[in-house]
């Protein structure tokens, strides 16, 4: 792994073997890494060129520190290509892993002036409020907030949304989801937000905000999502311009 006439610096060489152990499964999500003594007796090098590359691939969601306890392997970061409109259930299920939902608010509310004219309906219409935690195989994903109006979607209650509305709108109620757009920004947790997601307050986030249309061009939802930084990243597959 350390090949010490190379030109490429000791520590980086250190960094860029254990991040290879980890994608080949050799180092596996939860696992315990060696300490900093450790490795630095094992390769001979000093325990202040360890130090810098375990917090590059910390830094970098390859590993975690656990006070008191060690630096393990993080769990391995979900994939969303940025095409195509699917659901967080639709998302979970394609990567074999179970999603599920707690729902903490459904209320009806008046829409205000924003959000009327996001969904194009009239100021004070009724919608839906929406805040759920989205799960993964149990371990929190994502914060999200969605507003529906109450009369495109009738009979929504607190149990559909513990599971899939899209589902939901689309079997029961025989709608057709078209498109939609996402704006994605970054952000960093704040205390509610962090508590919530089971992360530090202050760690990174992805801030996503979405507004979905039916097949018709209706406005269906405006969603605001905060995904935790360290379980999820985003691709995009791009063709140069001609």
């Amino acid at each position: 792994m350390i090949n010490k006439s190379s030109p490429l610096p000791i520590y980086y060489q250190l960094e860029q073997g254990i991040k290879e152990m980890i994608e080949k499964g050799q180092l596996k999500p939860g696992e315990m890494i060696p300490s900093e003594r450790e490795l630095a007796e094992t390769y001979d090098i000093s325990r202040m060129t360890v130090r810098q590359a375990i917090n590059n691939l910390v830094n970098d969601g390859y590993l975690v520190r656990k006070r008191g306890k060690g630096t393990f392997v993080a769990a391995m970061k979900i994939e969303q290509p940025l095409k195509g409109l699917t659901s967080f259930s639709e998302d979970m299920r394609a990567r074999g892993m179970e999603p599920g939902t707690t729902v903490l608010a459904f209320n009806i509310v008046p829409a205000s002036t924003s959000l009327a004219q996001l969904l194009d309906v009239r100021e004070g219409a009724n919608l839906y409020e929406i805040r759920r935690i989205r799960l993964a195989d149990q371990l929190p994903m994502a914060l999200e907030t969605l507003y529906i109006p109450c009369m495109l979607v009738p009979h929504l209650t607190r149990e559909i949304v513990s599971g899939s509305v899209y589902d939901f709108i689309e079997k029961e109620l025989g709608l057709t989801i078209q498109s939609g757009v996402q704006v994605i920004e970054a952000s960093v947790a704040r205390k509610m937000e962090a508590e919530l997601l089971q992360v530090k307050e202050g760690a990174p986030v992805l801030l996503m905000q979405r507004r979905s249309y039916l097949n018709n061009g209706r406005p269906l939802e405006v969603v605001k999502s905060v995904y935790r930084g360290d379980r999820y990243k985003l691709t995009i597959e791009m063709e140069r311009s001609k």
